[in-house]
């Protein structure tokens, strides 16, 4: 572990000198983060105008959806986003055999080889966010809410990392996936929501096809105190089983790439 924790710190130091060669890009997250918390605050003003709860949440709960949600999103896109997207050119340019034949765990390196750390702004609105939330839903949260939250919201991260994982994966078999991961970011959009407030089918598939709900709506609920023993054995048995069937499935798609070498 602490070899890989070490390279994680060298790419995440070669990140920052990468982007300090263009600090416009701060700027440019900075405006996007902001454009995105507004959407999401405009929209919760819209609806609690109207009425005091939404399928039973309250403005202060769905303020804590809105902050998990960024801080979620944030962490994903900081590294896994654009590391399984280099890796994904990787195994199509035919240049994977270059991490291959490091001496350390390939799954482990192709994970966490491109880090954007202007993605961090976002981290940091949804820990802001998270902050006035926990302010205004007072003496509701507790220890246990609290030690609740954070095991749901890493197994979450730990969710999302294995799926995105898969789905890159295919690249060993199909070329044209340079937007797999765009798709899946337009339906990770529904997280901004409670999946209560969609119908029962799409509330299925963004529990169980993509799981956004384990992902972001159970660690909000274990927060706010709603969370039942169903849905927090559900995220952490997810948690466990899916990065074993991307383990799995990694081995399957090692096994058939051809690179440049082959």
């Amino acid at each position: 572990m602490p070899r890989y924790l070490h390279l994680l710190w060298v790419h995440l130091r070669l990140g920052i000198l990468n982007e300090l060669q263009y600090r416009t890009n701060l700027g440019v997250q900075l405006i996007q983060s902001f454009m995105g918390l507004a959407t999401s605050l405009l929209g919760l003003g819209v609806i609690f105008s109207k009425t005091d709860n939404l399928a039973g949440w309250r403005p202060a709960e769905l303020l804590a959806i809105v902050g998990v949600y960024s801080l979620v999103s944030g962490l994903t896109q900081l590294i896994v986003r654009p590391s399984l997207s280099r890796f994904m050119e990787d195994i199509r340019l035919g240049t994977l055999d270059f991490t291959l034949t490091k001496p350390v765990d390939a799954q482990m390196l192709v994970s966490m080889r491109q880090i954007e750390v202007w993605k961090l702004v976002d981290v940091i609105v949804g820990i802001v966010v998270l902050a006035v939330a926990m302010v205004q839903l007072g003496a509701t949260i507790g220890p246990a809410e609290a030690v609740l939250f954070v095991i749901a919201l890493l197994a979450g991260v730990t969710i999302i990392y294995s799926f995105l994982m898969i789905l890159a994966i295919c690249a060993f078999w199909f070329v044209k996936l340079d937007n797999i991961l765009q798709i899946f970011q337009s339906m990770y959009e529904a997280g901004r929501w409670p999946i209560a407030v969609y119908p029962p089918w799409l509330r299925a598939a963004l529990t169980f096809l993509v799981p956004v709900g384990f992902a972001i709506t159970v660690p909000a609920e274990g927060l706010v105190g709603r969370m039942t023993i169903g849905s927090i054995l559900g995220a952490v048995g997810l948690a466990i089983a899916l990065p074993l069937v991307a383990r799995w499935f990694w081995r399957i798609g090692v096994r058939h790439y051809s690179g440049a070498s082959a």
